[in-house]
């Protein structure tokens, strides 16, 4: 994780990998977890280094995410009129190293991009299944959120 401020309401839980000379065993939520409202659906996205996804916001959705190969950083940005972090951005890098579940509530833009030299595979198990109504989409490029995601030197 990259940044201190985290947006209200998201919230980072480390999550446990069971690993031995056969493998490892990468748990993500149970239903007794702080985080588990309901299932709604589980699905992967798979984004193939470089590549943006972004920007998409849910209306009702909770997204849960967790990376289970490859690297991905995800960029939130909470636009909510009455959020005490309203106008902030979060810049998060998610890999197998370091394996966290990320639970991100409705009405945060959310987006992310492949770092590393790998396909990255991340799941999410949300709370509703998808429903392309309750999402809205813009562009990458959007001048509505203050973010370019080009690489940034440091």
């Amino acid at each position: 994780m990259k940044n201190k401020k985290i947006i209200d309401g998201v919230k980072i839980t480390p999550l446990k990998q069971i690993i031995d000379e056969r493998g490892k065993v990468m748990l993500m939520m149970r239903n007794d977890d702080r985080v588990y409202k309901k299932f709604g659906e589980i699905y992967f996205s798979c984004t193939h280094p470089g590549v943006v996804k972004a920007w998409h916001m849910h209306k009702r959705m909770t997204l849960n995410y967790a990376i289970i190969s490859g690297q991905l950083k995800i960029v939130l940005y909470d636009s909510r009129k009455k959020s005490p972090t309203k106008g902030l951005l979060q810049e998060i890098y998610m890999s197998t190293e370091n394996y966290f579940l990320l639970s991100v509530p409705p009405l945060i833009w959310n987006g992310f991009k492949g770092i590393g030299t790998k396909t990255s595979i991340i799941a999410n198990c949300s709370d509703i299944p998808h429903d392309p109504d309750e999402m809205i989409r813009i562009s990458p490029n959007s001048k509505k959120i203050p973010y370019k995601w080009e690489l940034k030197h440091r």
